[in-house]
């Protein structure tokens, strides 16, 4: 066999052959080890579905890729996969249902995704055998269906072999070093005995310039070899099949089709014709975590027993949407181990702090999955990035905070809650609240309405102590909910006088030695500030596009603060700690430390702000501390207030007068109360997320994982003039090359009276459709709905007239000049 290659796959599911599939086929030197044979993990014992349905954007295309390459594999290989085609029916019982059906389809418009909804009617004319009468519709994807998971997976270990890749069984990975130039993995040969998968004592190396780990139920093992984490623990699943159904079989028997894979999403289960039958797989309320550290070197392509009692409710559901199957028995069962991560989104790209290390684990959907990923896998890998922003799928989305605990948690809520209603501005309650800000406490008490962010608790918004008895914080909609009306007020507030915003989640890090400069001119876009200033920058992939955002505030003439978005602080590490490691010879030495945890960060802004910290702060001459002349817009200084040293930012994302007060982190309760009651005069109000996000939209404000993303250049987001061309950056020729494929635009929408755009819906002209939404949401100054999006570059001059989709309606929208409130910055720039 093979011991040295261009990259070593390791795992033979369908996602792991996915993977050697594409590799193989774009050229590079492939060989894929699996430890037992291939499909003997969840692969075998899954129900084979192809879900096209997911809200999210990546996913989505992921999704599609792998339906249709699935639909080709036996034209190229000659092995026929097991695909039927008989389309996907997901059922409504309620009008909430139903609009989360109309926000997918926002989002499948605008991948392409082929769907139409069906009234009750129109099912029960369709497919007799269901009962539709308590239904409000239902959403029909007439590509969808489900494949045999054993023989796609062949398929694709077939494709990836006539590629030129090799495919070795039985071949067990113990252990990684990464040599500086290329992984030693460690191998050892496995044989049967008496059934079991056992050490041969063969052992020996392979040499990779990559690895990709795709080991499913074992990520764990993978995690503790490579001495990181992975959050990817299994989860019971589990499904039956009954016997035939009579009705069923009548219905055959008489040349009509067979039916489409059916969802009851209200009644969280799916349901397909098997041999005269029907598989039922539910996702219920209590299936738990199962191998948290490690699998058992006795379990093999082995089940847990089945519980019924657990199923029980599903499982008569199943019988009233189906009344022919109440009298059928049960013929097989099945209960088998699944990966989940705590979002539910497989972890897909670089490993923390590795070089050249690909993750490929926890995938729920792995059948589903396993050729999308494989395919978009495989251009990060050899073109630098893929197509479609894949940063919500990036493993460094979970630092090094997560635990065990945390994971089994998050993942057993994840998988009941997998026919729950996805609202957009759903906030899950398990395993919280876990990290909290000093100021935790004081918002609660204040009303704070909380949301989750990195682990981190972060006031989405403050509802009053005297909201009437039957008023539900907790209550989510697809149109406005109960929150609405605050974050209206919040929004206003800082029009009119003042908010105050807990932004202590934002990743911050410190950048520092003797080659800090020249490598955060190469690292970043825009010219570096001079000392005492600041400067907004961006960092570029290796395909020229969006990876990072960052205010930087330069503190001397070789150290440098980051400021980044709150989710991301292990990405930007990575990130940082990577390139400045492999730049380290040409620019010196530089020192990365995650001070995210050090410093909190309130944001105060409004037109009374400067007032408010004037009651605070401690100088020889207050009067003018906080003056243009003394502290300019886009200048950082430090300042006590009280008794707290702070390094104050004269920026604020709202687009008002404002600064971010950068604390010692135990500072944070105390510099809070100071700033609540010196507001107290002034109109300060307590403000959330959620109408922060409202406010930058009327600025044009980009946002990282909406605007700004790695599918799409500075340029093409409208962000030329924080992009320096007369000097060389990482990424600079790409992002040339790549000219201007689309451009980021803000619109002004007269949209439905009791609905904002969600950023996920399409942009038409002429009933063509020209673009998407990444953001929206309502606008104070405007009084109507705001979005951010991308359109074709010639549809982005201000005044050109659009069309949005909204709940399958299309509403006028309107390009606007970019920061259509306050397009001078006066507000932001003015004196005092």
């Amino acid at each position: 066999m093979k011991t040295q290659v261009k990259v070593l796959v390791v795992g033979g599911g369908a996602v792991g052959c996915g993977i050697a599939y594409h590799l193989a086929k774009a050229g590079w030197d492939t060989l894929l080890v699996e430890r037992d044979e291939l499909t003997a993990g969840s692969t075998w014992h899954a129900a084979g579905l192809l879900p096209l349905f997911n809200m999210g954007y990546a996913t989505s295309h992921i999704h599609d890729y792998s339906v249709k390459l699935y639909a080709s594999l036996e034209a190229e290989t000659g092995l026929n996969a097991g695909f039927t085609r008989c389309g996907n029916l997901r059922m409504a019982q309620t009008d909430a249902r139903m609009d989360e059906y109309m926000l997918y389809s926002a989002t499948a418009e605008t991948v392409g995704v082929e769907h139409e909804f069906l009234t009750p009617a129109q099912m029960k004319d369709r497919w007799p055998l269901l009962r539709t009468d308590d239904l409000k519709g239902a959403l029909f994807h007439p590509t969808d269906g489900y494949i045999n998971p054993a023989d796609v997976t062949q398929a694709l270990a077939k494709g990836a072999r006539m590629a030129g890749a090799a495919i070795e069984r039985k071949v067990q990975v113990n252990g990684y070093r990464w040599s500086g130039d290329d992984w030693v993995v460690t191998c050892e040969r496995m044989v049967e005995k008496g059934g079991r998968l056992v050490p041969s004592g063969e052992v020996f190396e392979i040499r990779a310039e990559h690895v990709v780990t795709a080991t499913g139920n074992h990520a764990q093992r993978t995690a503790r070899l490579l001495g990181i984490k992975i959050p990817a623990i299994p989860v019971e699943h589990q499904y039956i099949v009954t016997e035939p159904d009579p009705a069923l079989a009548a219905w055959r028997a008489a040349g009509n089709p067979e039916h489409p894979v059916l969802r009851d999403a209200d009644a969280k289960w799916y349901v397909r014709e098997e041999r005269g039958g029907w598989i039922l797989g539910p996702y219920e309320e209590g299936a738990p975590a199962r191998f948290p550290y490690d699998v058992p070197e006795t379990f093999r392509a082995d089940l847990f027993p089945l519980d019924l009692e657990r199923i029980e409710e599903e499982y008569m559901s199943m019988i009233h949407r189906l009344p022919s199957s109440e009298t059928v028995g049960l013929k097989d069962d099945f209960n088998g181990p699944i990966c989940y991560t705590p979002d539910g989104n497989p972890l897909v790209g670089p490993a923390p702090g590795l070089r050249n290390m690909w993750l490929a684990e926890g995938f729920s959907f792995g059948i589903t999955a396993a050729g999308g990923v494989g395919h978009y896998l495989t251009q990060m890998m050899t073109q630098g990035e893929a197509e479609i922003d894949m940063a919500s799928l990036d493993p460094r989305r979970y630092g090094k905070w997560m635990t065990t605990e945390y994971a089994v948690t998050k993942n057993e809520e994840c998988y009941s809650h997998v026919f729950i209603l996805h609202h957009p501005d759903e906030e899950r309650e398990a395993a919280r609240p876990l990290r909290t800000a000093p100021a935790y406490d004081r918002q609660i008490a204040a009303g704070a309405q909380m949301g989750q962010v990195n682990g981190w608790e972060r006031p989405n918004y403050y509802g009053p102590k005297d909201a009437p008895a039957d008023f539900d914080h907790k209550a989510r909609s697809f149109r406005r909910g109960g929150w609405w009306q605050y974050a209206r007020d919040e929004a206003q507030a800082i029009r009119d006088t003042a908010g105050l915003i807990d932004a202590s989640a934002f990743a911050k890090h410190s950048v520092s030695g003797p080659g800090a400069t020249a490598f955060l001119d190469w690292f970043t876009t825009n010219k570096l500030p001079k000392p005492g200033r600041i400067n907004l920058t961006y960092a570029l992939t290796e395909a020229g596009t969006t990876r990072t955002e960052y205010t930087i505030v330069r503190r001397g003439e070789n150290e440098y603060y980051l400021v980044s978005a709150g989710a991301w602080a292990d990405y930007d590490s990575d990130n940082l700690r990577k390139l400045a490691e492999e730049m380290g010879g040409e620019f010196g030495p530089v020192h990365i430390h995650d001070v995210t945890n050090q410093y909190g960060v309130f944001a105060l802004a409004g037109p009374n702000s400067r007032a408010i910290l004037a009651e605070l702060i401690r100088d020889a001459d207050p009067a003018t501390a906080l003056s243009n002349k003394r502290f300019p817009w886009l200048s950082a200084k430090d300042i006590e207030l009280g008794m707290c040293p702070t390094m104050a930012i004269r920026v604020a994302y709202t687009g008002e007068l404002g600064w971010e007060l950068h604390h010692p982190v135990e500072f944070g309760r105390y510099l809070w109360d100071q700033l609540v009651k010196a507001g107290e005069k002034h109109g300060l109000k307590l403000v959330g997320a959620r109408a922060q996000n409202w406010l930058r939209q009327e600025k044009s404000y980009r946002a990282f994982g909406t605007e700004l993303g790695r599918d799409a250049t500075p340029l093409e987001a409208g962000l030329d003039r924080f992009v320096d061309l007369d000097k060389e950056f990482n990424g600079k020729a790409k992002m040339l090359a790549k000219g201007i494929r689309s451009k980021c635009v803000t619109l002004l929408i007269d949209g439905p009276a009791d609905a904002d755009p969600w950023g996920r819906e399409g942009l038409f002209l002429d009933g063509e459709r020209v673009g998407r939404l990444t953001s929206g949401g309502w606008s104070v100054a405007f009084g109507k709905q705001i979005g951010m999006g991308y359109v074709r570059p010639e549809l982005s001059v201000p005044g050109t007239k659009l069309k949005v989709r909204m709940f399958r309606e299309l509403y006028d929208a309107e390009v606007a000049e970019d920061s259509p409130f306050d397009p001078s910055n006066a507000r932001i720039r003015q004196d005092g």
